[in-house]
């Protein structure tokens, strides 16, 4: 939701307060009027209080985030990673020949 539409929003929403407060509490038409007025305002003026914030942490967010840093890190990462897929292969081609070997002397034992 834009910033614009969500003071909208606000705005008319603390006129509906504001006039159902008024309708509660005062017993004339200026009573109801001095409610809905300072209502809407407060709520007017809490949603840009809202917004701000909101355009703040935004802001903040993106602007102290270290991309650069972190894409080194993951590209150390990465290239850990493959280290250690080449070590785990070799040790797989290792075993795959030690089990060869054993079921080689296997067979030989058992043949004579």
């Amino acid at each position: 939701m834009l910033g614009e539409n969500f003071v909208y929003f606000f705005t008319v929403q603390g006129f509906f307060v504001g006039i159902v407060f008024g309708i509660l509490k005062s017993f004339d038409a200026e009573g109801l009027l001095v409610y809905t007025f300072f209502f809407t305002t407060f709520f007017y003026l809490f949603s840009h209080i809202i917004i701000a914030f909101y355009f703040k942490t935004l802001i903040a967010k993106s602007h102290f985030f270290p991309r650069d840093l972190h894409e080194r890190e993951l590209d150390l990462f990465v290239l850990e990673i493959n280290k250690r897929e080449k070590l785990i292969d070799s040790a797989c081609k290792i075993t795959d020949i030690a089990i060869k070997m054993n079921s080689e002397n296997a067979t030989v034992v058992k043949s004579s």
